[in-house]
């Protein structure tokens, strides 16, 4: 499942961290995250994440991502990476690979099992040329490019690109969730009936059959949830 989370951070959140992020010595080769595979086809700037500047902004953002109930509903995290900071200018791009399935999480000391890829955009489309997100799956290519402060959320097994940026600048946060339920097609239905059934108590309220489907969504979080 794609899923589009609108205003995970506030427009003067967005705009705090571009002021800071101004600073061209935070910047890296973002090469030097990449493995030898990756180093091929990446060619983007990232945030040193030794500098307080990265703490600050990152464990905000994380912040935020926990506090978002969609992200909640549609990720169901059990572990949310410690979010990254980049940057696409001057024809950067990222060609098509899959995220390594699975990452240190400099959060707990341990290793994790990533699920969802997650990206916050902090540029605005109008900002910049290109750098589309394609996200490909059995339907076809998706191309994201949103507002800053949103955020797109999609399956990590999917293959993806970041389509190259002409002029300006692209910036945004990205990390990657372990969720309780490792299964994307069983985290899509239970996304839907948690989302259906929201709507329902506001239409009827708590009543004897909304309460028997939040019985059986919660019935299918402990069938499939992996805690």
């Amino acid at each position: 499942m794609m899923l589009h989370i609108p205003a995970v951070l506030t427009k003067q959140q967005v705009a705090e961290f571009r002021a800071q992020l101004q600073d061209e010595k935070l910047w890296l080769n973002g090469k030097l995250s990449a493995g030898s595979q990756a180093q091929l086809i990446k060619n983007n700037l990232q945030v040193d994440v030794h500098h307080e500047i990265y703490q600050s902004i990152s464990t905000q953002v994380l912040k935020a991502l926990k506090n978002n109930l969609l992200i909640q509903s549609a990720g169901l995290p059990k572990h949310i990476l410690q979010p990254m900071l980049n940057c696409y200018q001057d024809s950067g791009n990222y060609g098509n690979h899959v995220d390594n399935a699975v990452q240190f999480s400099s959060l707990t000391g341990q290793m994790i099992r990533t699920d969802v890829s997650m990206t916050v955009f902090l540029s605005d489309p109008e900002e910049y040329e290109g750098g589309e997100l394609i996200v490909e799956d059995n339907y076809g290519c998706h191309e994201v490019k949103l507002d800053a402060g949103d955020a797109i959320l999609y399956p990590a097994t999917s293959l993806h690109r970041v389509e190259p940026v002409t002029s300006g600048k692209r910036i945004a946060a990205f990390t990657w969730m372990q969720s309780m339920v490792k299964d994307d097609w069983q985290r899509t239905m239970l996304f839907n009936l948690d989302m259906t059934i929201i709507k329902l108590r506001q239409q009827l309220g708590d009543n004897e059959e909304v309460v028997s489907l939040t019985s059986h969504y919660h019935n299918l979080l402990r069938q499939w949830g992996d805690l």
